[in-house]
């Protein structure tokens, strides 16, 4: 049994405002709670997350030149192959055990932004694997859509307009993770150390295969179930510092698997240009502004840096 909220979300689709507002109600109870919470009627159809594991499998289960042609270190855009121990997410703790390979926006070549160089505004690198980026795309696409639903609920519980986040999340810094992490024995290091996470929302889909802790607000870790249709999502960071803190990100971790886990997250980030500012609801002579207004593409370069931090001392 979890004491993480389980929630069916589909009443925010519902023409009915009350049905709407009960909902986000909850959904807001949610993210000033543990900022943890599980969702159902989330609308992503099962053969769309089976499509996806397929893809990561046949992905990961290549020699390791195919992808690492396709290296992170080769874009200036946060796209492509994460190799193991790449990445450290506590500084204090060895580097993550996991690898990895992001997918955002998928733009054109001849894209504005792509020929303007504008931040995180890269082509995607593809590999060569038969019906991989349709599959790939499917996810990302509907995960966005369920995303933005989220957000009219976090504006309908914030008291603000309930479109207030949609051209915010128009054409977003959003990033589809695929992520694998190696069978291990309980001393080998943590699959993810440590961290809060960057953006608005994170969206994950698993396969099953337990791993993923939260620290609980009193202290303590435990352990997120695994629900058969059901995803897990966490506010992050930047959505902490829109509502001032009144939603609370929570630190989570990702022990070592007893065997070997696949797990895909979506982390839904603000357009480049968005102005991260409290909202004016969320600003009180009690809980006066926390932060500085800061863009989206500025926030999120601040947080990649430190994450590869020790890639470049080492």
């Amino acid at each position: 049994m979890t004491d993480l909220p389980i929630l069916d979300i589909s009443p925010l689709r519902s023409p009915n405002p009350a049905h709407r507002r009960t909902a986000a109600v909850a959904l807001g109870a949610a993210c000033r709670g543990p900022g943890f919470f599980l969702v159902t009627g989330h609308g992503i159809a099962p053969g769309i997350t089976r499509g996806l594991f397929d893809a990561a499998r046949r992905f990961f289960a290549q020699h390791h030149a195919a992808k690492d042609a396709l290296s992170i270190r080769n874009s200036p855009h946060n796209r492509g192959y994460v190799a193991l121990s790449e990445e450290q997410l506590d500084p204090g703790k060895p580097a993550d055990r996991k690898e990895a390979f992001n997918i955002g926006l998928d733009l054109a070549p001849d894209d504005p932004d792509v020929i303007a160089g504008a931040p995180f505004r890269g082509v995607n690198l593809w590999p060569g694997l038969p019906g991989f980026r349709d599959a790939v795309m499917a996810h990302f696409n509907a995960a966005w859509s369920l995303g933005r639903l989220l957000h009219r609920g976090f504006a309908l519980d914030l008291g603000t307009p309930e479109d207030f986040f949609e051209d915010k999340l128009d054409r977003p810094l959003a990033t589809l993770r695929l992520l694998r992490y190696p069978a291990a024995g309980v001393e080998a290091p943590l699959g993810a150390g440590e961290h809060t996470d960057y953006g608005n929302v994170t969206i994950l889909a698993t396969d099953g295969v337990p791993g993923l802790e939260v620290r609980r607000r009193g202290g303590g870790w435990e352990d997120v179930p695994d629900i058969p249709g059901a995803l897990v999502c966490n506010i992050g960071d930047c959505l902490m510092r829109w509502t001032n803190g009144i939603y609370a990100s929570t630190p989570h971790r990702v022990r070592a698997p007893a065997a070997e886990r696949y797990s895909a997250a979506f982390f839904l980030d603000p357009n480049p240009d968005a102005v991260v500012s409290a909202l004016p609801g969320c600003v009180t002579a009690e809980n006066p502004a926390r932060w500085l207004p800061v863009t989206g593409a500025a926030y999120l370069r601040e947080r990649l840096d430190a994450t590869y931090a020790h890639r470049k001392e080492g």
